[in-house]
């Protein structure tokens, strides 16, 4: 067991979130006991995992998606009163990284899924920018197309959409988690063989196409499981937390 401010402490440490504009505030978004003993991760703020949190007798629940976005209106009504009242009834803590977990080196998004897909050398895709939220790498063998799509289904459990020739060679590749379609641009005007991402958009097609990039579109939950199931691996070793992963799976 720890205090809530060691913990915060450390996260903050670790993910760094002063280095990067983010569009939700990170760390602490709901205020719960002080003392904390087990942590329930999962990637988005649902009814369904304040829910499991509960049921597992959380002190704090630590996810990717939170609460609070910019732009959203601000009165705490209908679905986000429910669920804001289920954590403060609970007494559970809300703790949410969004950008900063999307881009640490080993513990994040972009890594995680560099480590299931075999993809090595990751570096920013925004060369000089030291926060790069796409990244860009080489595959640690070529693949084709055909081939890295059957290697996405079977890490990430999930079909991805794929625009581009079954038969062609990829070697180098950029990518970013969840939302990050829209980056495909910088990667078709540098030239990299295929792009990776969580969604897609209708432009994003005729931009694959254009560029003669393969896109592969592998869910935004899919490809967004594993920085936060990482890093709660890494509370329960060093902090020696009792840490529990729930995922509420979601197709899109």
């Amino acid at each position: 067991m720890i205090s809530r401010t060691k913990l915060l402490s450390y996260l903050d440490s670790t993910l760094a979130p002063s280095k990067i504009k983010d569009y939700c505030p990170n760390g602490l978004q709901v205020e719960g006991t002080d003392s904390i003993a087990k942590v329930v991760t999962g990637v988005t703020a649902s009814q369904a995992l304040v829910d499991a949190a509960i049921a597992a007798n959380a002190d704090a629940l630590l996810v990717h998606h939170g609460y609070f976005w910019k732009g959203e209106s601000q009165v705490i009504t209908s679905l986000k009163r429910n669920r804001i009242k289920a954590l403060l009834d609970a007494n559970i803590n809300l703790i949410a990284y969004h950008l900063p977990l999307d881009i640490h080196p080993t513990l994040g998004n972009n890594a995680q899924l560099a480590k299931l897909l075999g993809i090595v050398n990751m570096r920013g895709l925004e060369v000089g920018n030291p926060v790069s939220v796409p990244v860009r790498g080489e595959l640690a063998q070529a693949q084709t197309v055909a081939q890295l799509s059957q290697t996405i289904e079977q890490q990430l459990d999930r079909k991805p959409l794929v625009e581009g020739c079954p038969d062609k060679e990829i070697k180098t590749v950029a990518w970013c988690t969840g939302g990050g379609q829209g980056f495909i641009e910088q990667a078709g005007e540098l030239g990299i063989d295929a792009f990776i991402s969580g969604e897609v958009s209708e432009q994003t097609i005729h931009l694959a196409r254009e560029y003669d990039i393969a896109f592969f579109a592998a869910g935004h939950h899919a490809t967004e499981r594993y920085g936060v199931k990482a890093l709660g691996e890494h509370l329960e070793n060093e902090l020696s937390l009792e840490v529990q992963f729930i995922d509420i799976d979601n197709p899109a």
